[in-house]
């Protein structure tokens, strides 16, 4: 694997770490490669029950690398965007739907696609006096990486609407305030936050988190009856795990349960 991404494995968490800090974990083709290959890698992969996504420097991703897409737009190249259904597509699929939680400890500037990635996890953790923003507009693009879909189911559409269009920066604070962030600290707590909170959710019920991640993205465009059905489905898969069968015993017993993840 390139090594503007890095991945390690301890006991059941997985961090993912964009590694180029010198270009502020801007993403070239190289590193999207070896991005999607980590996601895809870790969930795939059934002793992690957890994962983190951060990155390394003073920024956590500012998106689209504009060098190596401006060679792309002079040298006449005849789709200068594939790279949004080849990388970007595929990625954010990987992170909405990976069957376990994914927390992106968020150390620094997140603009573009890196912003897009962040609001792609299921927790996002900031540091203090980190700066975020859309970006798109500013360089003539509209949202991708799903941001479009994710910011509204944050932060509401009339908000969503204009902080696409008008791509002013805003705050760590700002972020925690409108409900993108899960929580704020320190830049020298971000990553320490955000593996406690992957070791705690390492150690709870795999499948019923899962489940949690289904139902809450097909409840977002579902009718009250659908999701109804859907609920009766995965809570039906949940039901039949070995996890829920002891948590019941444990409960009965009033003891702490034990998770398996299975």
């Amino acid at each position: 694997m390139s090594d503007t991404v890095l991945v390690d494995v301890s006991g059941a968490v997985a961090t993912i770490t964009l590694n180029r800090p010198d270009g502020m974990n801007a993403l070239t083709v190289e590193a999207k490669e070896a991005l999607l290959a980590a996601v895809t890698s870790v969930a795939a992969d059934e002793a992690v029950r957890a994962v983190v996504l951060t990155g390394t420097g003073r920024a956590f991703c500012v998106g689209q690398d504009l060098r190596e897409h401006a060679a792309l737009l002079t040298s006449n190249d005849p789709a200068p965007l594939s790279t949004v259904t080849e990388h970007f597509n595929p990625l954010i699929t990987q992170l909405v739907t990976m069957p376990k939680p994914v927390i992106a400890a968020v150390n620094g500037t997140a603009a573009g696609a890196g912003l897009s990635i962040a609001c792609a996890c299921d927790f996002r953790i900031g540091a203090t006096g980190s700066r975020y923003t859309t970006a798109f507009t500013g360089i003539g693009l509209t949202a991708d990486s799903g941001l479009s879909w994710t910011l509204p189911r944050l932060v509401g559409t009339g908000r969503a609407t204009a902080m696409l269009m008008l791509a002013e920066p805003f705050t760590s604070e700002q972020a925690l305030e409108m409900g993108i962030l899960n929580a704020c600290v320190s830049p020298e707590q971000v990553l320490p936050a955000a593996t406690e909170l992957a070791q705690r959710l390492a150690a709870g019920p795999t499948t019923a988190y899962a489940c949690v991640k289904e139902s809450i993205r097909f409840g977002a465009d579902a009718s009250l009856e659908q999701t109804l059905a859907k609920e009766d489905e995965l809570q039906t898969r949940a039901g039949a795990t070995a996890d829920h069968a002891a948590a019941v015993q444990s409960f009965l017993a009033k003891e702490p349960p034990v998770f398996t993840g299975h």
